[in-house]
């Protein structure tokens, strides 16, 4: 989310993204402002808008009008918090602000406005003269905000790009880069997810419990999706973005904290999951940027408090009835994550949990990543054998990951000529830049028969 406030003399500048992906910079004389009080307003945008935001659309019933409240809510701060001071529950106080902002909208629009017309009659926002100051109650209304942009009444890629939107605060302009899509097709899925929401009358409300076990999917589905774009891109310039998966930490810490018992096995693998990887963050890359595999990572980089409670809420998950795909990944990474040294690493408990997870979720990529795993533990031809086979399938032709495969295992076996054609047609697909120059680096290398 992108805030920004800065102290020129008597005055203070805020910017903020808007709803649609502009960036409005506002000026507002502030009094007696002092750089302590407007780094503090700074925070307090950082870390609570979203939250703020959350209770508004639940107080409010509409997107629009909750984020123009909100605008106006920091308006207001921006005005009275320079002179008067913090107020002792920011969160509550603009809130409070917000939705009484709005209803002075709505009662402007009525003069002009049939009430048969207007986007959100008066009568239709929550009756609470003084919104609460629980912050559990801010949490609830995250929860129901990532479970209404979750509906399954949204298509999935609309689905992502509200959660991204509304839950995250990323811009349009954001949200398109990270998926190279143009930001008026984002724009439109955005606008029309939220026609959708409205006009299907979707409650904004956390599922009963009955309902839960069915909704949980999509929820998890679009965090993961979140967490991934952030962890590996599918391309573009960069290989991390470390704010989209922090976000999608939060939140599936969030969900995994705040929703009633018992917990799902699945919630605690998708965090565990998340946590694993993102404790390999640092080592990923070298100073410039070059992407760095696996084996050759740095691990005394690795965090140790991240690995720690990802592999502990590995045990507890294993633990749960109804181990789903989540659950196994993380397994998966938390072998690894256990192995002091690459050469230490336990191969053969990855192909025993790939056999699991191929078994429960059959995929060609899940099938990829066992046949690398096999080779490693049984053998590099018997691997390249299976990743042969893989190959033959249309959709593997044109996956890159699966080239790329091929020619490590040929490199690792000398199979020079193999391993440069397997390299060339990796090149061909790959859209990541990082992974373009790391398998540019790998084909340099094998020119060396």
């Amino acid at each position: 989310m992108n805030a920004l406030v800065s102290q020129t003399g008597r005055s203070v500048i805020f910017t903020i993204g808007s709803d649609h992906g502009r960036k409005g910079r506002l000026r507002y004389s502030c009094g007696m402002s002092t750089a302590h009080t407007t780094q503090a307003i700074e925070i307090v945008y950082r870390r609570d808008a979203r939250r703020v935001f959350a209770t508004l659309v639940r107080l409010l019933g509409d997107f629009d009008l909750a984020e123009e409240a909100l605008h106006e809510a920091f308006r207001a701060a921006l005005e009275q918090w320079p002179e008067h001071g913090l107020p002792g529950n920011p969160s509550a106080w603009l809130v409070s602000a917000g939705r009484f902002k709005a209803i002075d909208t709505i009662r402007r629009q009525a003069r002009f406005t049939s009430t048969e017309t207007m986007a959100v009659p008066l009568e239709a926002i929550a009756d609470e003269t003084a919104p609460t100051d629980d912050a559990a109650e801010l949490e609830d209304d995250q929860l129901r905000l990532i479970f209404t942009c979750c509906h399954p009444a949204l298509a999935p890629d609309a689905q992502v790009a509200l959660t991204l939107r509304e839950v995250c605060g990323l811009t349009t302009e954001e949200i398109a880069r990270a998926y190279l899509t143009p930001a008026p097709t984002v724009a439109q899925r955005i606008v029309r997810a939220k026609a959708k929401i409205r006009d299907a009358k979707i409650p904004y409300r956390v599922p009963e419990a009955n309902e839960l076990a069915a909704r949980m999917p999509s929820v998890l589905r679009v965090l993961y999706l979140v967490f991934n774009e952030g962890y590996s891109p599918s391309s573009g310039a960069l290989l991390t973005r470390a704010d989209l998966s922090h976000e999608a930490i939060r939140l599936t810490r969030l969900i995994a904290d705040v929703l009633p018992p018992p917990p799902s096995a699945e919630v605690h693998g998708l965090l565990a999951l998340m946590l694993l990887h993102e404790s390999r963050r640092a080592a990923r890359t070298d100073d410039t940027g070059n992407l760095i595999p696996l084996e050759e990572q740095d691990r005394t980089l690795w965090h140790a408090d991240l690995i720690a409670e990802g592999c502990a809420l590995v045990e507890k998950a294993l633990q749960m009835p109804s181990i789903g795909p989540y659950a196994l990944q993380a397994a998966l990474s938390a072998v690894h994550a256990e192995a002091q040294r690459a050469e230490q690493t336990d191969w053969g408990q990855i192909v025993g949990l790939y056999d699991e997870l191929l078994r429960m979720e059959p995929s060609p990529v899940v099938a990829l990543n066992r046949a690398v795993a096999v080779a490693m533990h049984s053998g590099y031809a018997q691997g390249i054998a299976l990743v042969d086979e893989l190959l033959t399938l249309p959709a593997m032709q044109d996956y890159h990951l699966a080239h790329a495969a091929r020619a490590d295992l040929c490199r690792r076996l000398h199979r020079w000529e193999e391993a440069r054609a397997s390299y060339q047609a990796a090149l061909a697909l790959v859209q990541l830049e990082p992974e373009r120059r790391f398998l540019e680096r790998r084909l340099s290398e094998s020119q060396i028969d």
